[in-house]
């Protein structure tokens, strides 16, 4: 897996735009769609920190892009020709223009601390229980970690579900372990931003109700 980093310009996209955002890179790229592997990870902007905090999901409510924003996919090595369609492409995303410039491929490197922002779980599924599911899917990729952590509850509404999701830290990886777990992501909802994991350099903002 790789991720592919595209230069985008545009006035404010909506804080929740998972699904709209995710629409628009399909009308562009068909095979996003069909790809089990691929994903899309969701746009944040300089207010909203590192990505630990991020604007109320109010109705209406707007991020405010920068030049600095990015827009990132994360797909197989495969794909890296066909990502390129993206490029020079303008998406509608629920009624905010987009246009996407020139993009940049980024390999997944290892790091000894992983952030995922959005994990699918269950609305009846109490913190103790989400972590211990994360455990063995953790166990089942074959990654063992001293440390995990989750943190804030987030809801993705979308016109078919809703998906209930929490954040995830996991922590003492080895660089195998670290990379297998980018690759491999925990849970459904790729198309969406859910699962993705990217390098953290800080715990302090998250919960620290731990699962060991």
């Amino acid at each position: 897996m790789i991720d592919v980093s595209y230069r985008i310009s545009g006035r404010s996209l909506p804080v929740e735009h998972a699904h709209a955002l995710s629409c628009a890179v399909q009308q562009c790229l068909p095979w996003f769609a069909q790809d089990h592997d691929s994903g899309l990870h969701l746009i944040h902007v300089a207010e909203s920190g590192n990505g630990w905090m991020r604007p109320d999901a109010v109705p209406g409510g707007l991020l405010y892009l920068s030049r600095r924003t990015r827009l990132t996919l994360r797909i197989p090595d495969v794909r890296q020709m066909d990502a390129q369609a993206l490029s020079g492409s303008t998406l509608d995303v629920d009624g905010h223009r987009l246009a996407v410039g020139e993009h940049k491929v980024r390999p997944l490197r290892p790091a000894r601390t992983l952030f995922s922002r959005f994990v699918v779980t269950s609305e009846q599924d109490p913190e103790s229980r989400f972590v211990a599911l994360v455990e063995v899917e953790l166990r089942e990729m074959g990654v063992r970690t001293d440390r995990l952590l989750c943190g804030k509850t987030h809801l993705i509404s979308t016109p078919d579900e809703r998906l209930y999701t929490r954040s995830v830290l996991v922590a003492g990886l080895t660089p195998d372990e670290s990379i297998v777990l980018q690759d491999t992501g925990l849970g459904p909802g790729r198309k969406f931003g859910c699962g993705l994991f990217i390098p953290c350099k800080s715990i302090e903002p998250l919960n620290t109700a731990e699962g060991d």
